[in-house]
């Protein structure tokens, strides 16, 4: 019946540690590309939008939106 004795500051401190771990993970994923995977992820983001753009139907004027 009896847990173990755990050093609340170690505790804390190493979960600290972890969630600074998994904080610079997510920041390499997303800061740290090549310039040409950078500029080929801004050259297919305006490629769908202006798909999308060619895609809208025109409102004439008088019709409600």
């Amino acid at each position: 019946m009896t847990g173990d004795v755990v050093n609340l500051r170690q505790f804390r401190k190493q979960k600290a540690r972890s969630e600074k771990e998994k904080q610079a993970e997510q920041n390499r994923l997303s800061f740290g590309r090549t310039k040409s995977e950078k500029s080929l992820t801004t050259a297919l983001n305006e490629k769908a939008e202006r798909q999308l753009d060619q895609s809208k139907l025109d409102r004439r004027d008088g019709e409600p939106e």
